[in-house]
């Protein structure tokens, strides 16, 4: 234990990845570990694709109804697009300094312990991923409906099943191993960002060609008589979550000291981009009051010059888009638990990383599990994705929060330590990082104590409950481990 908390030495440097004569660019070659096959572009297509899921679709009338004008309506996500590339440049720093499997967990453990680190890993396995897994599965169930004819009979059964397929199938395609995994993500990414492009070229192009574009498309008829600015970033930033999936499969990138940085610039700053011109052609398309009042805010554009079809045209986009979203957090996801259990050697059957697959199937199969029994367990009733997003929300910002102050910690802890990339303006931007996740927790908690969420309780008995099985996992806090022992012979070196 005391060991466990002298400055550099401590926490998982780095579960088991060190060999004595590994590259200075961080490379695993050793079989049965993680090795470095992503590239540039298979790192910005797993930040593209698990940020622009169906947020864009479901949120933007929302925010649109919690702002006065289209250019505000502009303005909040170009806001939404500067935090989180904020927060990615801290995450450069973090990620290129330590470039190891598991991302969050790593940062945690280094700056706080192997007990923070471990229940950050723990509320992963049980709460935060396969929560996120499943609300996303559900609204893929949503849309798949309306593609399959005759399974609406019983609506909620139908949704559960479809989500439950859709998880099994992207984990299957995972477990064969990293390559068909970064294939299918770059793949459904890339029709993922042509399907918006039809959308933009629609709503700016076609739709005004066609003469039906409505007047004064960039007002509201009447501004609303309090704009909701909170509500409005709460929707946004929910929108935008994602991006620092990329630090939990800093192991598995090509040259990590100038693409992680790359990549998260590179995937916040598309992404920003495609949500503002999504909005744009949402706008000039129906109209800022039309998107205000919309529904389906999609569907409604692409039925003007399509009719039905148009319906069924966005259904299936937004499937696209939403499997290419699961993909990448069934990718990046089952890194975290492979970490812990390098850590943790009572949970080591997380940690067999296949040596011809490069992927840790066992992780992948137990997160597999845990997101179906979660989907059954909270999606029989009411809104499963409502359900699973009051599960999720107040740990998930709670433990993003502590990573944005872990840089101050490590940059005190491991003062010595080569830093490739170092954030700008410090510790200005890690402070605005800091205090837009206190935002949120803010925001989430009094939410979930205002309605009474039981959701919400049930995820921090979870957390209560990895807290006690932490003080059971004594060889956790007996001393570093032989791997410890390696990484920070590395670290000094």
């Amino acid at each position: 234990m005391a060991q466990a908390s002298k400055g550099r030495t401590s926490g998982p440097l780095m579960q088991g990845h060190w060999t004595n004569s590994r590259p200075r660019d961080g490379s695993d070659s050793a079989p049965g570990q993680p090795s470095r096959q992503l590239t540039l572009f298979d790192s910005i297509c797993i930040i593209v694709g698990i940020i622009i899921g169906a947020g864009i679709y479901r949120t933007t009338p929302d925010i649109a109804s919690c702002v006065p004008s289209a250019s505000a309506l502009v303005a909040v996500w170009l806001l939404g697009g500067l935090l989180s590339l904020l927060g990615g440049l801290c995450y450069a720093e973090l990620a290129t300094t330590y470039p190891h499997a598991g991302g969050d967990y790593v940062f945690l453990t280094r700056a706080y312990g192997r007990r923070m680190g471990f229940l950050f890993a723990w509320s992963e396995l049980w709460i935060v991923r396969p929560g996120s897994i499943g609300m996303m599965a559900f609204i893929f169930a949503q849309y798949a409906r309306e593609l399959l004819p005759g399974v609406s009979r019983h609506a909620r059964a139908d949704e559960m099943i479809l989500a439950g397929a859709a998880i099994s199938v992207l984990t299957l395609i995972n477990v064969l191993g990293i390559r068909e995994g970064k294939w299918t993500q770059n793949l459904l990414t890339t029709l993922k960002v042509l399907s918006l492009a039809l959308i933009f070229l629609v709503g700016m192009v076609l739709v005004p060609w066609l003469g039906q574009a409505p007047e004064g498309t960039m007002e509201a008829a009447e501004a609303p008589l309090s704009s909701n600015f909170r509500l409005a970033m709460i929707l946004v930033l929910f929108t935008y979550g994602g991006w620092n999936e990329m630090a939990y499969v800093a192991a598995e990138v090509k040259n990590p000291r100038r693409n992680i940085l790359r990549a998260l610039i590179l995937g916040t700053l598309a992404v920003t981009a495609i949500y503002v011109l999504v909005t744009a052609a949402f706008v000039q398309g129906l109209g800022f009051v039309g998107v205000q009042q919309s529904q389906a805010v999609a569907s409604d554009l692409l039925r003007i010059p399509f009719g039905d079809w148009g319906g069924k045209a966005i259904a299936l986009i937004i499937c696209v888009s939403v499997l290419g979203s699961m993909n990448g957090q069934i990718l990046t996801g089952a890194r975290v638990y492979y970490a812990m259990g390098k850590d943790h050697p009572g949970l080591s059957v997380l940690a067999e990383w296949h040596p011809q697959r490069n992927t840790p199937i066992r992780s992948l199969l137990i997160q597999a599990v845990i997101s179906l029994t979660l989907i059954g367990a909270l999606g029989w009733y009411e809104s499963g994705f409502i359900n699973l997003l009051n599960f999720t929300t107040p740990i998930f910002w709670t433990f993003f929060g502590l990573v944005g102050f872990s840089l101050f910690v490590l940059r005190v802890r491991d003062r010595e330590r080569e830093r490739p990339y170092r954030v700008h303006l410090f510790p200005l931007v890690p402070l605005i990082f800091c205090a837009s996740c206190g935002f949120m927790i803010y925001s989430s908690v009094s939410y979930a104590v205002e309605h009474r969420t039981f959701e919400a309780v049930w995820a921090i008995a979870v957390l209560v409950i990895g807290a006690g099985v932490s003080l059971f996992l004594r060889s956790c806090y007996a001393g570093p481990t032989a791997a410890e022992t390696r990484g920070s012979q590395e670290a000094d070196a």
